[in-house]
């Protein structure tokens, strides 16, 4: 209740300080290892464009090109994004946004709370409603092939809407994304063929999407599935049932999310390592050190590949 009175506020005060020509607007800062046309290749003013998480300001940053001036507000891996409170500076930010890119499904619904006290209201692609996920599914769209091609196609299109004039170098950049994605398809493709079939266990829902899509088996406990999904801790049975399916030689391999931190998750891998189940780190948002969106993708696949051919 507090948070939904606070932002009404905050928005009010960065109104005002945009209205004295202060300079709360966050500058653009591209994610790293975006892939752009040469400057001169930009027909038109850059779209001012604001996406809440960096799992997709890489992604919108390559379909946008010099032709997006890009600002992403959650960069810092340690920030949890269901929990974030915006600050003045980045609601002062969504308010001279042309664009902005959500993830939706509850996972940043701070920035739609802003996006829709904002007096101009910039158009919104949100990943959750462009592929029809409802509020309290699995909200980790980004891991799902399926999803990213739908959600940067309707990026594409709304910054054509926008600027018009620039529309046939947005398709150029699409081309090249999608040229840029070829590795990451084809490792999903190749993993599929291999290993479709192969079950897998994990400390949370961060991979799923995306072992859904190589057909593969979640075969996680029940009642840790429901317990690691409300953000709770599991019940001593369910972590036992788990412990239990690590060691009875049935599992070909862990997903664990290194970002997850506490004493469960740490004893779970533990019990893998010891009944030489192979463990795959992932992440839930874009790794240091990352050059790019599918360079992060590819690298998982790659180690998920590895680990699925030595169980």
């Amino acid at each position: 209740m507090n948070r939904l009175i606070a932002l009404p506020v905050a928005l009010a005060s960065a109104l005002l300080l945009v209205a004295c020509g202060s300079s709360a607007t966050s500058e653009s800062s591209p994610s790293v290892g975006a892939t752009t046309a040469p400057p001169s290749a930009c027909p038109t003013t850059p779209v001012p464009v604001v996406v809440s998480v960096d799992q997709w300001g890489d992604i919108v940053q390559q379909l946008g090109g010099d032709c997006a001036q890009v600002t992403t507000i959650i960069k810092n891996s340690s920030v949890d994004p269901h929990d974030y409170e915006p600050t003045t500076a980045d609601i002062a930010t969504f308010t001279s946004a042309q664009l902005v890119v959500v993830n939706g499904a509850d996972y940043d619904a701070w920035a739609e709370k802003a996006v829709a006290l904002v007096p101009s209201q910039p158009a919104l692609v949100s990943a959750a409603n462009v592929n029809n996920v409802a509020a309290g599914a699995n909200p980790h769209l980004w891991y799902s092939p399926t999803y990213v091609g739908a959600t940067a196609k309707a990026v594409t299109e709304s910054l054509k809407s926008i600027a018009p004039d620039a529309a046939a170098y947005f398709d150029a950049q699409a081309n090249a994304w999608e040229e840029s994605m070829r590795p990451y398809f084809d490792t999903i493709d190749r993993i599929k063929a291999a290993h479709s079939g192969a079950r897998y266990a994990a400390t949370e829902s961060v991979f799923d999407y995306m072992a859904e899509a190589l057909g593969m088996v979640n075969v996680t406990p029940q009642g840790y599935q429901n317990a690691a999904a409300a953000e709770s801790d599991p019940a001593p049975g369910d972590v036992f049932a788990f412990n239990e399916l690590l060691t009875g030689g049935t599992v070909a391999v862990l997903i664990y999310n290194t970002q997850t931190e506490g004493a469960i998750p740490e004893e779970i891998r533990a019990t893998a390592t010891t009944a030489n189940v192979p463990v795959v780190d992932v992440t839930e948002t874009v790794a240091p050190g990352s050059t790019s969106f599918e360079e992060w993708q590819v690298s998982q696949l790659d180690a998920l590949e590895g680990a699925l051919g030595t169980s």
